[in-house]
């Protein structure tokens, strides 16, 4: 299965999708900023603020649903390729072909909804980094050393990561084989060896989850008291602020997560490429 000559095959579908992407995750990036706007234009009793971030809403509206509705289509069309060619391989058993159509299933589903939220939540992170030194300098060496314990945290973790997932989809690939036998007993191994992997799998992600959310809160609460103390007079810019932090700090939480699902998926690429 050679992935590089599919997107190649495809590249101003991906494309497309990418320019669209980008677009909706600009947008995204300006809530919390026109916030600000309405909330200060509010208190002065004029509404211009509250126009444009309506006007902003529906923008973000119109574009996000036109490419989820191109992007269900095209790799509705995806999957149909590729599930034909991984169903037709005469070299492996009904066993491995089940579990490498339930593998290709993630992959297109990666791509279809978490790379654009990957995609989202850098543009995002960036664009907040950038609104946030101009609104608090400071505040930016911090973002950037929180950044730094995430990346030493979960680098750390990747080569167990790899290890767990890799065992646990060796071992799906007996199901069909392991439910043909009709063997409680074998089925209860088979399972328990699943769940196994799933298990220190979980652990380990909680494990990091929770180290970095120490400093990550820490971060947050220093965070606000510093802004207030810095002389931030305006309600719409100090929440403006806040919003902006905690937007970091949500897309810090969530980016480990899609990183650790790369690095399944890396995996599973590997298993389809290899047979």
């Amino acid at each position: 299965m050679n992935f590089r000559h599919l997107i190649k095959s495809y590249r101003w579908n991906f494309l497309l999708m990418l320019f669209f992407i980008l677009v909706d995750a600009g947008l995204l990036v300006l809530f919390p900023l026109f916030i600000g706007f309405a909330i200060d234009d509010a208190f002065i009793g004029e509404y211009g603020g509250s126009f444009l971030l309506g006007t902003l809403g529906m923008l973000t509206l119109i574009i996000g649903a036109g490419r989820r509705f191109y992007d269900s289509r095209f790799y509705a069309k995806i999957y149909e390729q590729l599930g034909v060619e991984v169903g037709t391989r005469t070299q492996e058993t009904t066993s491995t072909k089940s579990a490498h159509l339930g593998f290709l299933t993630e992959v297109v589903e990666f791509f279809e909804n978490s790379m654009p939220e990957i995609i989202n939540n850098a543009i995002a992170m960036i664009g907040t980094l950038v609104i946030i030194a101009s609104m608090y300098f400071e505040l930016f060496f911090g973002c950037l050393f929180i950044l730094l314990v995430v990346a030493v945290v979960y680098g750390l973790s990747e080569k167990k990561t790899v290890r767990f997932n890799a065992s646990y989809n060796g071992e799906l690939e007996k199901q069909v084989v392991v439910l043909s036998e009709n063997n409680p007993i074998h089925l209860r191994w088979h399972i328990q060896k699943l769940m196994k992997w799933n298990v220190k799998l979980s652990d380990l992600e909680t494990i990091n989850f929770s180290v970095v959310w120490i400093f990550m809160m820490a971060f947050l609460v220093l965070s606000i008291i510093a802004s207030v103390g810095n002389g931030m007079i305006t309600y719409g810019s100090i929440f403006a602020l806040v919003l902006y932090l905690f937007q970091f700090i949500e897309n810090i939480t969530v980016m480990p997560l899609y990183y650790q699902q790369w690095l399944r998926l890396k995996e599973i690429i590997g298993r389809l490429k290899s047979v």
